[in-house]
């Protein structure tokens, strides 16, 4: 910083001396009516000045610290993206996961509504054949009870054709020839 400081005292001298003949200033350099020189003069004071209450150093930590804050923020963006970066190889592993997942879902799903179908065919057919089965008992009961009830009825019909004729030969007197007459008449009708 001091060799800034003398270089950029050097240059004004320099400068000063050279522009002499061209400044609008008369007379020597050296003097305090030259207004160059006074300029040189406030210019190495301030210089002085900002030496003096060290400003240079002042403003070099400032520029340090701000330096090191930059580092600081770089270093947390850079862990800032690794992170981010961790966290979105997480996202796209949990995204693969969850799509497997899900198609072992609907694959599951797709199997069991299948089976549940195959099943409920399974039930329908089995409950069809369990009511043609029993519309058939039905069928074979209502034939069993007509045939008994014909049956029933020719027994009557048999017997009361047997009183009569019974009762015809009683009363003509041919009892026994009868009574075997008509027995044949009831087998013959009833078989």
């Amino acid at each position: 910083m001091n060799r800034l400081i003398a270089t950029a005292t050097a240059s004004a001298l320099v400068t000063g001396l050279a522009a002499a003949p061209a400044a609008a200033a008369t007379g020597p350099f050296f003097s305090l009516r030259n207004t160059d020189f006074i300029v040189l003069l406030a210019f190495l004071v301030f210089i002085g000045v900002l030496v003096y209450f060290k400003v240079p150093g002042l403003l070099a930590g400032l520029l340090d610290k701000r330096a090191d804050g930059i580092r600081r923020d770089l270093e947390e963006a850079r862990r800032l993206r690794e992170e981010a970066q961790e966290i979105y190889a997480s996202y796209e592993r949990r995204q693969r996961e969850v799509k497997t997942q899900a198609e072992a879902i609907v694959t599951g799903a797709r199997r069991e509504a299948e089976a549940q179908a195959a099943k409920a065919q399974d039930d329908l057919r089995r409950s069809i054949d369990r009511r043609l089965q029993a519309a058939q008992d039905q069928i074979s009961s209502a034939e069993k009870d007509a045939v008994r009830a014909v049956r029933d009825r020719a027994v009557a019909t048999a017997v009361a054709a047997a009183s009569e004729i019974l009762a015809a030969q009683v009363r003509a007197g041919q009892r026994s020839a009868g009574i075997d007459d008509a027995i044949e008449d009831v087998a013959r009708r009833l078989n």
